[in-house]
C-alpha cells in the first residue's frame, strides 16, 4: 500500500484521518514528517475574486507533487481572498491546507473564532505568523490590530488545543487538532540570535518550522548547525524556504525592496551570465534544494514560486526529493459523477407542486 492511499480517509476524500499516537493532528503533513520522510509544501497565489473555481485551478497543478498547500493570509498586507476562505474551498476537495493567520488584522476573540472554524472544516495544520504592517500593503490606511503577535499566537492555540480552553479561561467542548508551525528567517540579522529565536517558537508550541528564501545554502548551513547544537531539530519540522527567480532583474528588484531576502551577488551573476534567466532560475532552485536537502535535520522544502506556480511540479520532479514517493493526487471519482448527475436531475426536473401546494399538503 502507498502512501498516497495510507494517507487517505477511505470514507471520503474530505474527512479527517485516524488519530495516531503522539500526533496532535488528523492530517497528512504530520504523517509525512513524522514517518520521517521529506515533505514538500508549497503556496496558494490567493485570487482577487470570489469564483471558487479560480482557487481550484490553482491548486490542482500541484496534485501529486506536494504534501500541503498555504492558504496565504493577506501577504504583503494586501487583501485576496482569505485563507479561511481558501481553506474551506481545498478542505472539501480533499487537498491538506496549511491555514496562515496573520494577527495585523484580528484581534484575539477573533483569531480563536478562526482557529475553531479552520479546524471544524477540517484544517489539521496552522501557521502563526506576527504579519506585515499596512504599510507595506496598497490599502496603508488600514487600522492595524496586532493583539496578538507569532510567539502569543502559537500560545493560544497550543492552550486551545492542549488544555482545551479559550485565553478567557472558559472550556471549549471540543479542542482542535492541530499541527502547529511558524515562520523563521535565518537570513535576516542579527544572524546569532535566529537559532534562539527559533528556541523560542519551539517553546510556545511550533511543530514545524518554514524559513524566508534561501539563496545563501552556506549561510543556512551555519543556521542549521546552530539549530542542532542547541537541540532544536529534534523537537521541530525545518522545511527550508526556496524558490525559482524568474530574471536577475526581480533578484535585484527583490534584494532592495523586499526586507527579509538575502540574495547575494553570485547568483544574480549567474542570472545575468545566462542565455534563458527564467529556466537558469528554475535551475537555480533545483540546485539549492538538492544541496539543502542534504544537511542535517531538514525535513523537508517549502517551495514558493509566486506567478510561477507551474514549475513546482518540474522543480519537485528534476529534484528528486520524493524518491518515487506521491503525495496524495485529487483524482476523478465515480461518486463525483454520480452526484453531479443527481444534482443536474434536481435542478432541471419539472416542478410538480408549488411550495404553496406543499405548505397546505402537510397541514
Amino acid at each position: 500500500m502507498n502512501a498516497r492511499q495510507r494517507d487517505e480517509n477511505p470514507a471520503g476524500i474530505h474527512l479527517p484521518l485516524d488519530p495516531l499516537p503522539g500526533h496532535t493532528s488528523r492530517g497528512r503533513l504530520e504523517r509525512v514528517l513524522r514517518r520521517g520522510e521529506f515533505a514538500v509544501t508549497t503556496e496558494l497565489n490567493p485570487p482577487d475574486s470570489a469564483d471558487p473555481e479560480d482557487v481550484y485551478n490553482r491548486a490542482k497543478i500541484f496534485d501529486g507533487w506536494v504534501d500541503a498547500i498555504n492558504a496565504v493570509d493577506a501577504s504583503g498586507a494586501n487583501c485576496h481572498m482569505s485563507s479561511v476562505g481558501i481553506c474551506a474551498l481545498l478542505t472539501r476537495m480533499g487537498y491538506a491546507p496549511i491555514m496562515q493567520i496573520a494577527c495585523r488584522d484580528k484581534n484575539r476573540i477573533a483569531i480563536q473564532g478562526d482557529v475553531l472554524g479552520g479546524a471544524a472544516m477540517g484544517v489539521a495544520n496552522m501557521l502563526c505568523l506576527t504579519g506585515d504592517g499596512v504599510q507595506a500593503g496598497d490599502q496603508p490606511g488600514a487600522k492595524p490590530v496586532f493583539d496578538l503577535d507569532s510567539m502569543s499566537l502559537l500560545e493560544t492555540i497550543r492552550i486551545m488545543r492542549d488544555n482545551g480552553k479559550f485565553l478567557s479561561g472558559r472550556k471549549l467542548t471540543t479542542p482542535p487538532q492541530v499541527f502547529l508551525g511558524a515562520a523563521v528567517n535565518p537570513f535576516a540579522p542579527p544572524y546569532d540570535f535566529r537559532p534562539i529565536h527559533l528556541g523560542k517558537k519551539i517553546a510556545a508550541g511550533a511543530q514545524f518550522v518554514q524559513t524566508q528564501y534561501c539563496f545563501d545554502v552556506p549561510m543556512f548551513r551555519t543556521f542549521m548547525q546552530s539549530a542542532r547544537d542547541l537541540g532544536h531539530t529534534e523537537k521541530v519540522f525545518v522545511l527550508c524556504g526556496v524558490g525559482p527567480l524568474a530574471s536577475a532583474k526581480t533578484a535585484k528588484w527583490i534584494r532592495s525592496n523586499v526586507p527579509g531576502i538575502h540574495i547575494p551577488e553570485a547568483v544574480i551573476k549567474r542570472l545575468e551570465g545566462a542565455q534563458d534567466q527564467k529556466k537558469e532560475g528554475k535551475q537555480l532552485c533545483i540546485d539549492i534544494i538538492n544541496e539543502v536537502k542534504e544537511i542535517p535535520g531538514v525535513a523537508g522544502v517549502h517551495v514558493m514560486a509566486y506567478r510561477q506556480e507551474e514549475y513546482v511540479a518540474e522543480i519537485v520532479d528534476e529534484s528528486g526529493v520524493l524518491k518515487g514517493r506521491q503525495p496524495w493526487k485529487r483524482e476523478i471519482r465515480r461518486d463525483d459523477q454520480v452526484v453531479a448527475e443527481r444534482l443536474d436531475h434536481i435542478l432541471h426536473d419539472e416542478i410538480t407542486e408549488t411550495q404553496v401546494d406543499m405548505v397546505k399538503i402537510a397541514h
